[in-house]
């Protein structure tokens, strides 16, 4: 069973090397004090913070050292490039008349990357 995701959310890139935080405004979506997020919530900077530095060769930062450095792969820092919203959603749930994120969505970096939840940033309760 998938989980909601809210802010706070550790996310990590396949091509990154360290995770990041998922930050959420609290505009129009916030439940129990806690800012949820919807799959419009992929903004750079915004929403998705770097993933300390990127070694994805498609990345122009990342082609040029390693052209300066003679075909040798050289990581440059993270500026994720995220233009598309989280994917798929969970269409029945709309938070912000959006379909909120969980932590089976996966958003894609134009330089090649793909972000997953590694953890939602809520703590499941068991109930008894």
């Amino acid at each position: 069973m998938s989980q909601a995701v809210t802010m706070g959310a550790v996310l990590k890139c396949s091509f990154g090397m360290t995770p990041s935080s998922l930050i959420v405004t609290p505009d129009k979506k916030v439940v129990q004090n806690t800012p949820v997020a919807n799959i419009m919530d992929h903004i750079p900077m915004k929403n998705i913070l770097p993933f300390g530095m990127c070694s994805s060769p498609v990345n122009p930062m990342v082609a040029a050292a390693t052209a300066a450095a003679f075909g040798v792969l050289t990581p440059m820092p993270c500026l994720p490039a995220t233009s598309s919203p989280w994917l798929p959603g969970s269409p029945p749930i709309l938070v912000g008349n959006m379909p909120v994120l969980n932590n089976n969505c996966k958003l894609m970096c134009n330089w090649g990357g793909m972000i997953s939840v590694a953890s939602p940033g809520q703590i499941p309760v068991q109930t008894v």
